[in-house]
């Protein structure tokens, strides 16, 4: 669009006013737009809209000489098209041609944030929110999620709590409907996680060392580890007989208790996800030490805990020997059934450290002077 002033043809210093590539209208599709023109004068101009209407504005809407002007098209949740006309005002006087802002109409949506990946809920429960877009008026109702209750629901956003879970992981199903709009109901999966896991490890960040139980090259005692390592929660009682070293070995996803004539125990992380006295079993995979040549350590493993609780046994006899002809790399060991060992602790708290010792921490004199034992996958899950 461009106007001169008189019908001379234009001339350094005459009045004039163009937009460049002179567009005579704009349009636009649902989603909206801001689109910028460049003006080119050496006069004042205005942007004047020629009928009421909020979803589509011009900015500035003023100017003088050169500059830029935006035209700003809202999104269009209605479902008419839109048009507005727009006039230019030189030095007052509105020139002669319009220009036409026209929107495509919408049609009825509703949109539920994550309905395809669904939503996960943590097991100890609290609030969360669902979020939607939509233009109809809409409701919602939650399947099988009596853990569930509603706090706020806002035009874009469900405000819902989840109860905490205590047992196994469980899903709700939260669908949005339109009553005027029957086919565009959209439900999304609430997952809460399984709440009845206190504690899982399988000490897949250890990368010390062997798998091969004989092999104590490279193995890393627990007082060397790095913060990061130590940062997970694990620990050890520092044994007096033994310069007061915590007498834990890393091997490539696992770990040693002791070394000869010492014992070393090794201490879990508090069981903090529980709210009260709670009963919980405990299960681990455990393999007694035995030389290459086949000579066998004691194999006594202690159980207790640190903290409130009561074991329900009070030592385990580790009998699952390694046979290295079979296997020679010491991995098969570990998914046959006898690695694994279960027991219960009574009234367990937050306050709670399970604690897995093998034999005593003094062994000089006592049996065979060596009590090793490997460990890895111990689980604490809570019961009814």
């Amino acid at each position: 669009m461009s106007v001169s002033c008189n019908d001379d043809e234009e001339t350094a210093g005459e009045p004039y006013f163009i937009i460049e590539e002179n567009p005579t209208g704009l349009s636009v599709d649902i989603n909206g737009i801001t689109q910028s023109y460049v003006v080119r004068s050496n006069q004042s101009w205005e942007v004047v809209a020629q009928s009421e209407g909020e979803w589509v504005k011009a900015f500035p809407s003023k100017g003088d000489d050169d500059g830029i002007f935006k035209f700003i098209v809202e999104e269009n949740n209605t479902f008419d098209a839109r048009v507005m006309n727009f006039a230019f005002l030189v030095n007052g006087k509105e020139q002669p041609a319009l220009f036409r802002v026209e929107q495509e109409a919408n049609v009825p949506f509703i949109t539920v944030q994550n309905a395809e990946e669904g939503i996960s809920v943590a097991s100890a429960g609290g609030n969360f929110q669902i979020n939607l877009s939509t233009n109809v008026e809409w409701t919602y109702q939650i399947t099988n999620g009596d853990w569930i209750q509603d706090i706020e629901t806002t035009e874009t956003s469900i405000k819902l709590s989840a109860e905490k879970n205590k047992g196994t992981e469980r899903s709700a199903t939260l669908t949005v409907s339109s009553a005027n709009h029957p086919t565009l109901s959209k439900s999304v999966t609430i997952t809460q996680l399984d709440g009845s896991i206190v504690l899982e490890e399988h000490f897949d960040w250890l990368t010390y060392g062997s798998t091969i139980f004989y092999t104590t090259s490279g193995e890393k005692r627990m007082d060397s580890w790095t913060q990061d390592e130590m940062d997970r929660g694990w620990t050890s009682t520092p044994n007096t007989s033994s310069s007061n070293q915590q007498v834990v070995y890393a091997r490539t996803g696992f770990v040693k208790l002791g070394k000869t004539g010492y014992g070393g125990d090794l201490v879990s992380p508090k069981f903090l996800i529980l709210d009260e006295e709670t009963d919980v079993k405990v299960t681990f995979k455990a393999v007694p030490y035995q030389t290459k040549g086949g000579t066998q350590d004691d194999n006594t493993l202690n159980v207790g805990v640190i903290g409130p609780g009561t074991t329900s046994v009070d030592a385990f006899t580790i009998s699952n020997w390694p046979d290295y002809d079979a296997d020679p790399d010491c991995t098969a060991i570990w998914e046959d059934a006898s690695a694994t060992y279960t027991f219960t602790i009574t009234g367990a708290t937050a306050e709670t450290q399970l604690q897995l010792l093998g034999g005593d921490f003094a062994l000089v004199g006592v049996g065979k002077g060596k009590n090793r034992i490997f460990l890895d996958d111990i689980k604490v899950e809570i019961i009814d």
